[in-house]
């Protein structure tokens, strides 16, 4: 039967009773438990079922507010199959389009979500189900225990152990000899299946062995997470830092004391500030996406660990290379630079301000869109406006003060950063006008890292094979 405009619907296909309004998927009138993606996901499907979705809208609605690797969407179809009853990738209910995408093809009948759910199941004779004899343990802990099981393999039979019973499952694998490589798939799973039980950190079936297989896990997934999201970062970073360069290059020529011609002034101070905001932006990026992979449990700590981690190997490689090149070029001693301290300062800055500002990503990087995602760069580029400045304050160094030290170094230099002090109250370059620009260097930094890490990659048409 058919519902009219503006009535709640429910649809009903094989077994299956999928309730928007209530946000469940019943079969027999038994809740059948997804993850609200994964929910998402098959609403997705079955309410645009006279199309084939294509995988880059798919992810544009169901991941838009995180970065994911291509295979989330494939693990996703399949624990969906999974949960129908399908075996395989045949088709029963979910049709894979080849270099496409997915379409739901099973036949559906749409009713009235307020009438109550005891209407008799449609029937659906192709529709497989399990073999009520077989003790459903057995086969996901073979698979799962397997060292010659792939990764994607490894993970469903875990899901599946999660389904079954955490607690169970971890029993069980006490008495199998590959229960560490077992214990990791299960700790690194238990985010992606809806009522899954915890997965105690010193539980006895992990162990050292069981801690070398989890971190293999995590590393494997953030080496591909840090390849897709450092150019990003980069970008973002290299944008503000050459606005910031433009912006200190027009006020130097409009302030009183500028002898540089404008065209020179500009170019040169914004490709200098696009190179240290790239460089500085690749490094924390890439601390940022690798702790959205590796730590799942503490998230916000991670990515202030890592960001500082990323920004301060980036900020000690700059200076040394730095030196390096002014003694080899210029022969004059190591100016005073900013370095390992400053990026990692920064770094945890704008790993604080990016957790705070965006939820947990489920293992990619979060992706806020609209406002969500102008918030989260004001966000991350007032906490490290906050810590920028309070560098300067001290007496630290950060890219302008860099700047001022290498064009001090040349008398001849045509660069005043004195225009700026009367801007703040001061005749000479001191603590005011040195805050002052950290914060601002800070801010636009901090805006532009966060602008290119969420940005929302666009994926190629041929990935949905």
């Amino acid at each position: 039967m058919g519902t009219s405009p503006g009535t709640p619907r429910r649809y009903r296909f094989g077994e299956f009773t999928l309730s928007p309004a209530r946000r469940s998927l019943r079969r027999r009138g038994r809740d059948v438990p997804l993850i609200p993606r994964y929910l998402d996901l098959l609403l997705m499907l079955v309410e645009r079922r006279s199309e084939a979705l294509p995988r880059q809208e798919i992810f544009d609605r169901v991941w838009s507010d995180v970065v994911v690797s291509d295979g989330a969407l494939t693990q996703a179809i399949r624990t969906l199959r999974r949960a129908l009853g399908e075996v395989g990738s045949g088709g029963v209910f979910i049709r894979t389009v080849s270099r496409h995408g997915y379409q739901f093809i099973c036949p559906v009948v749409e009713e009235d979500d307020r009438d109550g759910d005891h209407a008799a199941p449609a029937p659906l004779d192709s529709a497989p189900g399990p073999d009520p004899t077989a003790d459903p343990w057995e086969g996901p802990i073979a698979q799962l225990c397997a060292e010659e099981t792939p990764e994607e393999a490894s993970q469903e039979a875990a899901e599946e152990l999660h389904r079954l019973g955490t607690v169970e499952a971890l029993r069980r694998l006490d008495r199998h000899p590959g229960h560490a490589r077992a214990w990791a798939h299960l700790r690194d799973t238990r985010w992606e299946v809806a009522r899954a039980g915890p997965v105690p950190l010193l539980h006895p079936a992990g162990g050292f062995a069981g801690w070398r297989e989890l971190i293999a896990l995590r590393l494997g997934r953030a080496r591909r997470l840090v390849a897709s999201r450092w150019a990003s970062a980069s970008a973002g970073g290299a944008v503000a830092g050459l606005a910031a360069g433009v912006l200190a290059g027009l006020l130097m020529t409009l302030l009183p004391g500028a002898g540089l011609p404008p065209g020179s002034l500009l170019l040169g101070l914004a490709l200098v500030g696009a190179l240290m905001g790239g460089l500085g932006a690749a490094g924390v990026g890439s601390g940022l996406a690798a702790a959205e992979a590796l730590v799942r449990s503490w998230r916000t700590p991670a990515l202030v660990a890592l960001g500082a981690a990323g920004g301060g190997l980036v900020g000690t490689l700059a200076r040394r290379l730095a030196d390096a090149l002014v003694d080899a070029i210029f022969a004059v001693p190591a100016l005073d630079l900013a370095g390992g301290i400053e990026g990692a300062v920064i770094g945890a800055a704008a790993g604080l301000g990016y957790g705070l500002s965006t939820s947990r990503s489920h293992g990619g990087m979060a992706t806020p869109r609209g406002a969500a995602r102008v918030g989260a760069s004001l966000a991350t580029g007032l906490a490290c406006a906050a810590l920028a400045a309070l560098l300067c304050a001290g007496g630290f160094r950060l890219g302008a003060a860099s700047l001022r030290s290498v064009v001090r170094g040349f008398p001849d230099s045509q660069v005043r950063f004195e225009a700026f002090a009367p801007l703040v109250g001061e005749t000479a370059v001191g603590l005011r006008t040195r805050t002052a620009l950290g914060a601002a260097e800070g801010l636009l930094f901090g805006a532009g890292l966060a602008a290119g890490l969420t940005r929302r990659p666009r994926r190629r048409r041929d990935e949905g094979r």
